[in-house]
């Protein structure tokens, strides 16, 4: 199952670390408690639209980015997830009622 707030605490954590910011820089920025922010990267929290504004804001990162990188990533999951289930399911062949096994011949 694809759970949209691991994505987005993801690519929330992906943004801080590539701007070099701590937890404690974001929070003292966006004006929310370091514990909950925490939370939030690790999928535990879901985090409100004025939330993630406010961390989008000190991060310096607009949201459409933040929302765009989790749809692909979502995109990407859920493919794979496809193909695994794709994989894992037997095709079925369809054969005539009484019929023996499935002999092939070479011609």
């Amino acid at each position: 199952m694809v759970l949209f707030r691991r994505m987005l605490g993801d690519v929330l954590r992906d943004q801080r670390m590539q701007r070099g910011m701590t937890l404690r820089e974001v929070s003292a920025e966006a004006r929310v408690s370091l514990g909950y922010i925490s939370e939030i990267e690790r999928g535990q929290k879901e985090a409100s639209s004025e939330l993630l504004a406010s961390l989008c804001s000190a991060l310096d990162v607009p949201l459409s980015d933040v929302l765009r990188s989790v749809s692909d990533a979502v995109a990407i999951e859920e493919a794979a997830l496809a193909d695994a289930l794709a994989a894992a399911t037997p095709i079925p062949v369809a054969r005539a009622a009484g019929a023996g096994p499935v002999v092939a011949s070479a011609a």
